[in-house]
């Protein structure tokens, strides 16, 4: 069932959340840009915490889903704290971030912010610094111009409808790049990312890897994975990565 947890500005975040049994880790999605709770990845990951007595807690960021708030004042500085906040206010002891997209970013700076309760990492076709050096380079000289000038332009997508980028999310996302640097997290991590992705390169989803100071990484590449990484046989092996994370740590 969702549920609201009330921010200290007014704003809500959706959330749902399914206690662990004793001794069990909280499993945490993190959902992608402009994306939420809702997607068939994150139902079956709530599925297998359920069957599995893990503990579940998934939300909506501030602008996305069943929460409050405009999509188009969202930044990556939100978008954090409103995963510190879930976390601290409807969660206890250990955690396994799940990630997806940007989903992957918000993980590695919750991890990095909460380094003594995160015990690993399962990132899915993970964007990290997407806005500086994924997002901004592929726009056109008259999209760039237009947001710099207007603050905003539409971007199309296959789907839905198309969706502001605006020129405070571009700026504020360069405050919180992770890959010129070594990422100081030293828990045990897997990717999987898809190779055909055209959102994610799978060479940006490697730097990751690289960056990380973990020795115990394990990088998975779908040869003709695509970036949703949703098909019934993606999902498939979502759940085997994770379950086998699982025996990592446990």
């Amino acid at each position: 069932m969702t549920q609201t947890l009330k921010r200290d500005d007014g704003e809500t975040l959706a959330y749902t959340k399914v206690e662990p049994a004793a001794n069990k880790p909280t499993l945490v999605w993190l959902s992608g840009f402009n994306s939420d709770m809702s997607g068939s990845k994150a139902l079956t990951v709530e599925a297998f915490a359920r069957e599995e007595g893990y503990g579940y807690l998934a939300f909506d960021y501030f602008g996305h889903g069943q929460s409050s708030g405009d999509f188009a004042d969202g930044t990556i500085s939100r978008w954090r704290e409103d995963c510190l906040a879930a976390i601290d206010a409807l969660s206890e002891g250990p955690l396994v971030l799940v990630g997806s997209s940007m989903g992957g970013w918000m993980s590695l700076l919750t991890a990095l912010a909460r380094k003594d309760r995160v015990k690993g990492m399962l990132l899915i076709a993970p964007a990290p610094d997407f806005t500086e050096k994924l997002m901004w380079p592929k726009l056109s000289a008259e999209a760039q111009a237009e947001i710099m000038e207007k603050g905003y332009w539409m971007r199309p997508t296959p789907y839905g409808e198309p969706y502001p980028i605006t020129k405070q999310l571009i700026e504020d996302g360069k405050t919180w790049s992770v890959l010129d640097a070594p990422i100081e997290l030293r828990v045990p991590v897997t990717i999987v990312q898809g190779k055909m992705d055209p959102d994610v390169p799978w060479t940006h989803a490697l730097k990751v890897e690289d960056a990380l100071v973990s020795t115990d990484c394990q990088f998975h590449l779908v040869k003709d994975g695509e970036h949703r990484l949703s098909r019934p046989q993606d999902i498939e092996l979502l759940i085997i990565l994770l379950k086998a994370l699982l025996a990592r740590l446990y």
